[in-house]
């Protein structure tokens, strides 16, 4: 994304579009803000969170994205 959006000479970033998004997901649905950190990927931060959390919560990212 960051290549096409140089490419397009845009000003925007890759980061950017997934702030935005994560903005939206806690200010204007009701998925809880795990939903929206697996759909952006990012890692559990801390062993002892990450050993308990190995669910990939893909039924939910997809009905976070349908919306």
């Amino acid at each position: 994304m960051t290549k096409l959006l140089r490419e397009m000479k845009e000003p925007y970033t890759a980061h950017g579009f997934r702030s935005a998004f994560r903005d939206w997901v806690s200010e204007e649905t009701e998925h809880p803000g795990e939903v929206a950190e697996a759909a952006l990927s990012h890692v559990v931060k801390g062993k002892t969170d990450a050993a308990y959390r190995r669910r990939n919560l893909l039924e939910k990212r997809r009905l976070l994205m349908n919306e």
